[in-house]
């Protein structure tokens, strides 16, 4: 798991790092708080704490972890989940609340919920949006991320449930001709302008900009067998198999149904044979994930408990441990 994990920070870095280079004039805050990244994080932080040793010398440091780990869960699950309820709650807040009783802790105003998202949300169903900046919410459904945190349990197990329903009910968007699309929707017209520059190769509906990608069949797939859902997967990889082989393996599909193969894809790849295959072996063997999925944490989910419960209880240490670890 640990290399596994290394290996995916190691390439939303680079793309990250890439996307940048190529468009130094974008604020990194356009990447910096993707979903994709905090569960990426998260994880990292499952994986460290697993391999410190229990000495004396390394306890400060597990504290610090755990209380990385609370204060992380905390945030994304009460910050950027979205779903009819909240949507509905969003819509009638009031804005320049500046208390530690505010509702509206980062003051969005109501105005900035777009209007393809009224129509979309299901009424069952829910997801973590993309992104979270005081007077600005990214409430675009970002799949990476929303996989990772149902299979390290960042998000709760009834967030989780909600993450799978929300792909059945939009399965003609997130799915239809090709599992699974990396985003939804695609940034258009002027804002695509804006956002990357006019990349040639991020147009709407492709590549980046919510193109399809067979190889997120598996994420999908480790996520759905978590949550004992596996009909989900399986549905999505008979989707996959009616053109996947046909058309050489593609790196990703274009068009906001996955028509086309993309214009600048690649063929015969490595990483959508590999997705296929994962997917495949796992629904045959579904206990062979295991190795991939965290459980949640019984004692996180009380100090949660308690979080919630006390929100006057939560004050950032500005201690300093100067103190060596042994790992």
């Amino acid at each position: 798991m640990q290399s596994l994990f290394l290996h995916d920070c190691y390439i939303i870095s680079s793309s990250i790092s890439m996307q940048y280079k190529k468009f130094p004039f974008i604020s990194p805050q356009v990447f910096k708080h993707l979903p994709l990244l905090k569960a990426l994080f998260y994880s990292a932080l499952l994986c460290a704490r697993e391999m410190l040793t229990p000495e004396d010398g390394s306890a400060e440091l597990l504290r610090a972890l755990n209380s990385r780990l609370l204060a992380l869960s905390f945030h994304i699950r009460e910050y950027y989940w979205i779903d009819m309820r909240k949507l509905n709650e969003i819509y009638r807040y009031k804005t320049e609340e500046y208390s530690l009783d505010a509702v509206n802790k980062f003051n969005i105003y109501p105005d900035q919920i777009p209007p393809w998202l009224v129509e979309w949300m299901p009424e069952k169903g829910g997801y973590l949006i993309g992104n979270l900046q005081p007077a600005h919410m990214d409430f675009r459904f970002f799949s990476l991320g929303n996989f990772w945190s149902i299979v390290n349990s960042l998000a709760t197990s009834d967030q989780s449930h909600a993450i799978l329903d929300l792909v059945e009910a939009k399965w003609a968007d997130l799915v239809a001709n090709m599992p699974f699309k990396i985003c939804y929707p695609a940034l258009e017209d002027q804002e695509w302008r804006i956002v990357t520059g006019g990349d040639p190769k991020n147009t709407p509906w492709s590549y980046h900009n919510a193109g399809s990608w067979p190889t997120l069949l598996w994420q999908l797939t480790v996520a759905c067998i978590k949550m004992n859902r596996p009909e989900i997967a399986e549905k999505a990889v008979k989707v996959a198999e009616q053109r996947l082989s046909r058309d050489h393996w593609p790196e990703y599909y274009d068009t906001k149904g996955a028509r086309f193969i993309g214009k600048q894809s690649r063929l015969f790849q490595t990483w959508s044979i590999a997705g296929y295959l994962v997917a495949k072996l796992l629904l045959a063997q579904p206990k062979k994930a295991k190795i991939l999925i965290n459980e949640e944490d019984l004692e996180l989910v009380n100090a949660l408990s308690y979080f919630s419960a006390n929100p006057k209880s939560r004050k950032r240490s500005r201690k300093r441990v100067k103190q060596s670890y042994i790992v």
